[in-house]
């Protein structure tokens, strides 16, 4: 039988710093991207993608008078990929129930703070504020609540007594560029799952804040 890897589709905002990682690490990974698609022109990420020979297009939000109707419209862009996974690498926008339900269990999101921990915006001065020790980030499978569906794996680096949130923020992307690819490779393996809201690897349920990645790169 022919093997047939795993069709991903990525959108995205910005930069596409964690797009590059994905699309790098796809050279000898299971999954091949299939499109990138952003809500803004003249982003840099579209740059890589093309860069890398990646189809692109771009639905610009503003264009619409509702995030349904966007959603909506951001669908029938993504559907004819037929993607068995959709990554959101810094995807700026919230979307709506109907859309994370049509791609319920197959879309992830990478969050910089240490989920259940900090969800939301500005979670690196956030950490510091409160005097953590520890920050990093997650990915997790996309679920109606805001940064609120199942972890899969987190990875941690030390918060400095001279951090400041710019600095913070510059060492957990290079953990981020390792940490979401290996996820990503993850489901395209076959081995993880989202099943009654609970991520699942190697038919195991995992912990609320997942697989601790950074004890497996030590």
């Amino acid at each position: 039988m022919e093997f047939k890897p795993c069709k991903v589709v990525v959108l995205i905002s910005g930069n596409g710093s964690n797009l590059q990682a994905i699309v790098d690490a796809s050279c000898t990974s299971n999954y091949v991207v299939e499109a990138v698609i952003s809500n803004k022109a003249d982003v840099f990420g579209l740059q890589r993608a093309e860069s890398a020979n990646i189809k692109t297009q771009i639905l610009d939000h503003r264009n619409f008078s509702s995030r349904v109707e966007f959603d909506l419209a951001l669908r029938k862009l993504i559907d004819p990929y037929q993607p068995d996974l959709l990554v959101l690498a810094g995807f700026m926008r919230i979307l709506s129930a109907d859309f994370v339900q049509h791609y319920a269990g197959r879309t992830l999101n990478i969050h910089p703070s240490l989920l259940p921990k900090f969800p939301g915006i500005n979670t690196h001065q956030r950490a510091i504020d409160a005097g953590e020790s520890k920050h990093g980030a997650s990915v997790h499978f996309v679920s109606e609540e805001l940064d609120g569906g199942p972890v899969i794996a987190h990875a941690k680096i030390d918060i400095l007594a001279t951090d400041s949130a710019n600095e913070l923020r510059a060492r957990i992307a290079l953990k981020e560029h390792q940490l979401y690819p290996f996820v990503v490779d993850l489901f395209a393996s076959g081995r993880l799952e989202m099943l009654n809201n609970k991520a699942i690897l190697d038919s195991e349920i995992l912990s609320s804040t997942g697989i601790d990645f950074s004890e497996l790169t030590k």
